[in-house]
Protein backbone atom coordinates (compact mmCIF):
# COMPACT_ATOMS: atom_id res chain seq x y z
CA UNK A 1 0.00 0.00 0.00
CA UNK A 2 0.96 3.46 -0.53
CA UNK A 3 1.30 6.42 1.84
CA UNK A 4 -1.29 9.63 1.40
CA UNK A 5 2.33 11.45 0.37
CA UNK A 6 3.07 8.42 -1.70
CA UNK A 7 -0.25 8.46 -4.08
CA UNK A 8 0.08 12.51 -4.43
CA UNK A 9 3.95 12.06 -5.56
CA UNK A 10 2.21 9.70 -8.40
CA UNK A 11 -0.13 12.23 -9.37
CA UNK A 12 2.20 14.84 -9.25
CA UNK A 13 5.25 13.55 -11.20
CA UNK A 14 2.32 12.01 -13.70
CA UNK A 15 1.42 15.88 -14.33
CA UNK A 16 4.72 16.98 -14.78
CA UNK A 17 5.56 14.71 -17.64
CA UNK A 18 2.53 15.64 -19.46
CA UNK A 19 3.92 16.61 -22.73
CA UNK A 20 2.23 20.43 -23.75
CA UNK A 21 3.75 20.06 -27.41
CA UNK A 22 0.34 21.23 -29.38
CA UNK A 23 -0.08 24.44 -31.03
CA UNK A 24 -0.97 27.53 -30.36
CA UNK A 25 1.72 27.73 -27.47
CA UNK A 26 -0.29 29.84 -25.77
CA UNK A 27 -3.69 28.22 -25.67
CA UNK A 28 -2.17 25.42 -23.34
CA UNK A 29 0.68 27.57 -21.16
CA UNK A 30 -2.43 28.38 -18.94
CA UNK A 31 -3.50 25.12 -18.52
CA UNK A 32 0.06 24.27 -17.81
CA UNK A 33 0.51 26.93 -15.28
CA UNK A 34 -3.20 25.84 -13.49
CA UNK A 35 -2.26 22.39 -12.94
CA UNK A 36 1.21 23.45 -11.88
CA UNK A 37 0.19 25.33 -9.00
CA UNK A 38 -0.08 22.56 -6.69
CA UNK A 39 -2.47 21.57 -3.91
CA UNK A 40 -3.68 18.48 -1.87
CA UNK A 41 -4.75 16.37 -4.64
CA UNK A 42 -7.46 15.38 -3.00
CA UNK A 43 -9.72 13.59 -5.67
CA UNK A 44 -7.09 11.90 -7.75
CA UNK A 45 -5.73 10.42 -4.84
CA UNK A 46 -8.88 9.27 -3.31
CA UNK A 47 -9.51 7.80 -6.79
CA UNK A 48 -6.42 5.95 -6.80
CA UNK A 49 -6.96 4.57 -2.99
CA UNK A 50 -10.63 3.46 -4.14
CA UNK A 51 -8.93 1.37 -6.53
CA UNK A 52 -6.18 0.14 -4.31
CA UNK A 53 -9.02 -1.24 -2.28
CA UNK A 54 -9.27 -3.86 -4.66
CA UNK A 55 -5.92 -4.09 -7.49
CA UNK A 56 -2.51 -3.13 -6.90
CA UNK A 57 -1.70 -1.75 -10.50
CA UNK A 58 -2.69 1.89 -9.30
CA UNK A 59 -0.54 3.77 -12.25
CA UNK A 60 -2.64 2.13 -14.74
CA UNK A 61 -5.58 4.69 -13.72
CA UNK A 62 -3.12 7.22 -13.39
CA UNK A 63 -4.54 9.54 -16.77
CA UNK A 64 -8.55 9.24 -15.34
CA UNK A 65 -7.12 10.05 -11.92
CA UNK A 66 -5.47 13.34 -14.12
CA UNK A 67 -8.55 14.17 -16.23
CA UNK A 68 -10.70 14.27 -12.65
CA UNK A 69 -8.28 16.77 -11.53
CA UNK A 70 -8.10 18.61 -14.57
CA UNK A 71 -11.56 19.02 -14.36
CA UNK A 72 -11.41 20.48 -10.95
CA UNK A 73 -8.79 22.69 -11.90
CA UNK A 74 -11.18 24.13 -14.37
CA UNK A 75 -14.21 24.40 -12.17
CA UNK A 76 -11.17 26.62 -9.84
CA UNK A 77 -10.75 28.78 -13.16
CA UNK A 78 -14.27 29.44 -13.75
CA UNK A 79 -14.43 30.04 -9.77
CA UNK A 80 -11.74 32.66 -9.94
CA UNK A 81 -13.08 34.53 -12.79
CA UNK A 82 -16.91 34.56 -11.27
CA UNK A 83 -15.37 35.72 -7.76
CA UNK A 84 -12.80 38.35 -9.28
CA UNK A 85 -10.05 36.29 -7.18
CA UNK A 86 -6.30 37.77 -7.82
CA UNK A 87 -4.44 34.81 -5.83
CA UNK A 88 -4.82 30.65 -6.24
CA UNK A 89 -1.98 29.28 -3.72
CA UNK A 90 -0.01 32.29 -3.65
CA UNK A 91 0.04 33.31 -7.28
CA UNK A 92 -1.38 35.20 -9.36
CA UNK A 93 -5.01 34.03 -10.83
CA UNK A 94 -5.17 32.51 -14.39
CA UNK A 95 -7.28 35.23 -15.82
CA UNK A 96 -5.09 37.58 -14.08
CA UNK A 97 -1.93 36.32 -15.29
CA UNK A 98 -3.07 36.15 -18.67
CA UNK A 99 -6.49 37.50 -19.47
CA UNK A 100 -10.29 37.00 -19.20
CA UNK A 101 -10.69 35.58 -22.62
CA UNK A 102 -7.73 33.83 -22.53
CA UNK A 103 -8.98 31.86 -18.91
CA UNK A 104 -11.72 30.94 -20.61
CA UNK A 105 -10.49 29.49 -23.33
CA UNK A 106 -7.92 27.45 -21.55
CA UNK A 107 -10.60 26.42 -19.47
CA UNK A 108 -12.39 24.99 -22.59
CA UNK A 109 -9.37 23.29 -23.39
CA UNK A 110 -9.09 21.53 -19.37
CA UNK A 111 -12.61 20.19 -19.75
CA UNK A 112 -12.09 18.50 -23.36
CA UNK A 113 -8.67 16.99 -21.35
CA UNK A 114 -10.29 15.33 -19.31
CA UNK A 115 -12.63 13.24 -20.79
CA UNK A 116 -9.34 12.41 -22.65
CA UNK A 117 -8.06 11.41 -19.61
CA UNK A 118 -11.17 9.47 -18.77
CA UNK A 119 -11.53 7.91 -22.09
CA UNK A 120 -8.42 6.03 -21.38
CA UNK A 121 -10.62 4.11 -18.76
CA UNK A 122 -10.58 0.39 -18.85
CA UNK A 123 -12.84 -0.32 -22.16
CA UNK A 124 -14.82 -2.64 -20.23
CA UNK A 125 -15.82 0.24 -17.58
CA UNK A 126 -15.79 3.27 -19.72
CA UNK A 127 -19.01 3.95 -20.76
CA UNK A 128 -19.97 3.54 -16.84
CA UNK A 129 -17.29 5.95 -15.81
CA UNK A 130 -18.56 8.67 -18.41
CA UNK A 131 -21.97 8.38 -17.27
CA UNK A 132 -20.60 8.93 -13.88
CA UNK A 133 -18.12 11.88 -14.65
CA UNK A 134 -20.54 13.78 -16.60
CA UNK A 135 -23.97 13.93 -14.65
CA UNK A 136 -21.21 15.47 -11.51
CA UNK A 137 -20.07 17.72 -13.71
CA UNK A 138 -23.77 18.74 -14.37
CA UNK A 139 -24.55 18.90 -10.53
CA UNK A 140 -21.54 21.07 -10.11
CA UNK A 141 -22.61 23.67 -12.25
CA UNK A 142 -26.08 23.11 -10.60
CA UNK A 143 -24.25 23.82 -7.43
CA UNK A 144 -22.60 26.79 -8.75
CA UNK A 145 -25.86 28.35 -9.95
CA UNK A 146 -27.63 28.18 -6.66
CA UNK A 147 -24.33 29.26 -4.92
CA UNK A 148 -24.50 32.37 -7.31
CA UNK A 149 -28.26 33.09 -6.60
CA UNK A 150 -27.57 32.98 -3.32
CA UNK A 151 -25.66 35.91 -3.19
CA UNK A 152 -28.46 37.99 -3.97
CA UNK A 153 -31.44 36.34 -1.40
CA UNK A 154 -31.83 36.59 2.29
CA UNK A 155 -34.45 33.75 2.43
CA UNK A 156 -31.56 31.04 1.98
CA UNK A 157 -32.45 28.13 4.50
CA UNK A 158 -29.77 25.74 5.92
CA UNK A 159 -31.26 22.87 3.65
CA UNK A 160 -30.92 24.99 0.62
CA UNK A 161 -26.98 25.28 1.55
CA UNK A 162 -26.34 22.08 2.22
CA UNK A 163 -28.03 20.92 -1.25
CA UNK A 164 -25.62 23.62 -2.76
CA UNK A 165 -22.38 22.46 -1.14
CA UNK A 166 -23.54 19.04 -1.80
CA UNK A 167 -23.72 19.77 -5.34
CA UNK A 168 -20.84 21.98 -5.96
CA UNK A 169 -18.10 20.15 -3.60
CA UNK A 170 -19.29 16.85 -2.34
CA UNK A 171 -20.23 15.31 -5.52
CA UNK A 172 -16.83 15.47 -7.27
CA UNK A 173 -15.32 14.00 -4.39
CA UNK A 174 -18.00 11.13 -4.70
CA UNK A 175 -17.20 10.84 -7.97
CA UNK A 176 -13.51 10.41 -7.43
CA UNK A 177 -13.95 7.36 -4.84
CA UNK A 178 -17.11 5.90 -7.43
CA UNK A 179 -15.41 5.79 -10.68
CA UNK A 180 -11.71 4.22 -8.21
CA UNK A 181 -13.79 1.60 -7.03
CA UNK A 182 -15.82 0.78 -11.16
CA UNK A 183 -11.71 0.27 -12.33
CA UNK A 184 -11.21 -1.97 -8.98
CA UNK A 185 -14.56 -3.98 -10.17
CA UNK A 186 -16.14 -3.45 -7.28
CA UNK A 187 -19.99 -4.48 -6.55
CA UNK A 188 -22.82 -2.35 -7.24
CA UNK A 189 -23.51 -1.80 -3.76
CA UNK A 190 -19.47 -0.97 -2.50
CA UNK A 191 -19.65 1.93 -5.52
CA UNK A 192 -23.03 3.32 -4.02
CA UNK A 193 -21.39 2.93 -0.21
CA UNK A 194 -18.04 4.41 -0.96
CA UNK A 195 -20.35 7.65 -3.38
CA UNK A 196 -22.14 8.02 -0.34
CA UNK A 197 -19.18 7.74 2.02
CA UNK A 198 -17.86 10.42 -0.35
CA UNK A 199 -21.21 12.88 0.08
CA UNK A 200 -21.06 12.54 3.47
CA UNK A 201 -17.59 13.09 4.06
CA UNK A 202 -17.98 16.20 2.07
CA UNK A 203 -19.93 17.73 3.55
CA UNK A 204 -18.51 17.28 6.67
CA UNK A 205 -15.37 18.77 5.06
CA UNK A 206 -17.41 21.52 3.59
CA UNK A 207 -18.61 23.06 6.59
CA UNK A 208 -15.61 22.16 8.72
CA UNK A 209 -14.32 25.05 6.32
CA UNK A 210 -17.41 27.77 6.89
CA UNK A 211 -16.01 27.02 10.69
CA UNK A 212 -12.35 27.62 10.67
CA UNK A 213 -13.22 30.58 8.27
CA UNK A 214 -14.46 32.05 11.86
CA UNK A 215 -12.89 29.97 14.77
CA UNK A 216 -9.67 28.39 12.71
CA UNK A 217 -6.12 29.48 13.40
CA UNK A 218 -4.83 31.45 10.25
CA UNK A 219 -1.31 29.61 10.50
CA UNK A 220 -2.73 25.86 10.17
CA UNK A 221 -6.09 27.01 8.27
CA UNK A 222 -3.41 28.36 5.66
CA UNK A 223 -5.36 31.46 4.91
CA UNK A 224 -6.40 34.18 6.96
CA UNK A 225 -8.99 34.11 9.44
CA UNK A 226 -12.96 36.26 8.90
CA UNK A 227 -12.70 36.37 4.95
CA UNK A 228 -15.95 34.55 4.65
CA UNK A 229 -17.53 37.37 7.52
CA UNK A 230 -16.00 40.23 5.29
CA UNK A 231 -17.56 39.15 1.70
CA UNK A 232 -21.04 38.24 3.33
CA UNK A 233 -19.91 34.98 2.20
CA UNK A 234 -23.60 32.80 2.63
CA UNK A 235 -21.94 30.09 4.96
CA UNK A 236 -23.49 27.54 7.04
CA UNK A 237 -22.64 30.04 9.50
CA UNK A 238 -24.06 33.43 8.39
CA UNK A 239 -27.42 31.87 7.50
CA UNK A 240 -28.40 30.13 10.58
CA UNK A 241 -27.38 33.25 12.40
CA UNK A 242 -29.64 35.22 9.62
CA UNK A 243 -32.71 32.94 10.70
CA UNK A 244 -32.10 32.99 14.59
CA UNK A 245 -30.95 36.37 15.44
CA UNK A 246 -33.80 38.41 16.81
CA UNK A 247 -33.70 42.43 18.04
CA UNK A 248 -30.53 43.99 18.36
CA UNK A 249 -28.59 41.23 17.55
CA UNK A 250 -30.78 40.93 14.14
CA UNK A 251 -29.68 44.39 13.84
CA UNK A 252 -26.40 44.33 14.44
CA UNK A 253 -25.96 41.46 12.04
CA UNK A 254 -27.72 43.45 9.48
CA UNK A 255 -26.00 46.72 9.80
CA UNK A 256 -22.54 44.62 9.16
CA UNK A 257 -24.00 42.96 5.83
CA UNK A 258 -25.18 46.22 4.71
CA UNK A 259 -21.69 48.36 5.83
CA UNK A 260 -19.30 49.40 2.94
CA UNK A 261 -17.10 51.63 5.05
CA UNK A 262 -15.83 49.50 7.94
CA UNK A 263 -12.92 48.36 9.64
CA UNK A 264 -12.15 44.70 8.66
CA UNK A 265 -11.16 43.59 12.03
CA UNK A 266 -13.71 45.28 13.58
CA UNK A 267 -16.12 43.58 11.63
CA UNK A 268 -14.99 40.07 12.24
CA UNK A 269 -15.06 40.60 15.70
CA UNK A 270 -18.15 41.95 15.95
CA UNK A 271 -20.08 39.16 14.03
CA UNK A 272 -17.84 36.50 15.22
CA UNK A 273 -19.37 38.10 18.97
CA UNK A 274 -22.72 37.45 17.16
CA UNK A 275 -22.17 34.28 16.18
CA UNK A 276 -20.70 33.71 19.79
CA UNK A 277 -24.25 34.71 21.47
CA UNK A 278 -26.02 32.50 19.18
CA UNK A 279 -24.00 29.12 19.56
CA UNK A 280 -23.21 29.56 15.65
CA UNK A 281 -20.15 27.32 16.23
CA UNK A 282 -21.80 24.24 18.24
CA UNK A 283 -24.58 24.42 15.57
CA UNK A 284 -21.95 23.83 12.93
CA UNK A 285 -20.11 21.24 15.15
CA UNK A 286 -22.94 18.87 15.46
CA UNK A 287 -23.90 19.13 12.12
CA UNK A 288 -20.56 18.35 11.02
CA UNK A 289 -20.47 15.39 13.92
CA UNK A 290 -23.86 14.12 12.16
CA UNK A 291 -22.04 14.09 8.34
CA UNK A 292 -19.05 12.71 10.20
CA UNK A 293 -21.56 9.68 11.61
CA UNK A 294 -23.24 8.97 8.02
CA UNK A 295 -19.92 9.03 6.22
CA UNK A 296 -18.64 6.56 8.75
CA UNK A 297 -21.91 4.22 8.77
CA UNK A 298 -21.45 3.85 5.26
CA UNK A 299 -17.55 3.18 5.57
CA UNK A 300 -18.28 0.06 7.94
CA UNK A 301 -21.28 -1.11 5.55
CA UNK A 302 -18.21 -1.56 2.63
CA UNK A 303 -16.72 -4.69 1.98
CA UNK A 304 -13.55 -4.41 0.92
CA UNK A 305 -10.59 -5.55 3.16
CA UNK A 306 -10.31 -3.90 6.38
CA UNK A 307 -6.47 -3.20 6.61
CA UNK A 308 -7.25 -1.47 3.11
CA UNK A 309 -10.27 0.27 4.10
CA UNK A 310 -8.62 1.85 7.26
CA UNK A 311 -5.88 3.34 5.30
CA UNK A 312 -9.04 5.47 3.17
CA UNK A 313 -10.75 6.29 6.54
CA UNK A 314 -7.37 7.41 8.21
CA UNK A 315 -6.83 9.79 4.51
CA UNK A 316 -10.34 11.40 5.15
CA UNK A 317 -10.33 11.45 8.89
CA UNK A 318 -6.91 13.59 9.22
CA UNK A 319 -9.08 16.10 6.43
CA UNK A 320 -12.04 16.25 9.03
CA UNK A 321 -9.86 16.76 12.24
CA UNK A 322 -7.87 20.30 11.43
CA UNK A 323 -7.39 22.44 14.04
CA UNK A 324 -8.87 24.96 15.29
Amino acid sequence: MYTPAEYQKLVNDFLASMPYDRKPTKLYEPVQYELSLGGKRIRPVLMLMAYHLLKDDVESILPVAIGLETYHNYTLVHDDIMDHAEMRRGKPTVHVKWDENQALLASEVMVLASYQGIMKGNPDCRHRLLEVFSETALEISEGQQYDIEFETRDDVSADEYIEMIRLKTSVLLACALQMGAIQGGATDEDCDLIYEFGVKFGLAFQLQDDLLDVYGDAKTFGKNIGGDILCNKKTYMLINALNMAEGQLAEDLKKWIAATDFDPNEKIMAVTSIYDQLGIKNICLDKIREFYSQAKAAWEKMSFPVEKKQLLWDYVESMLYRTF
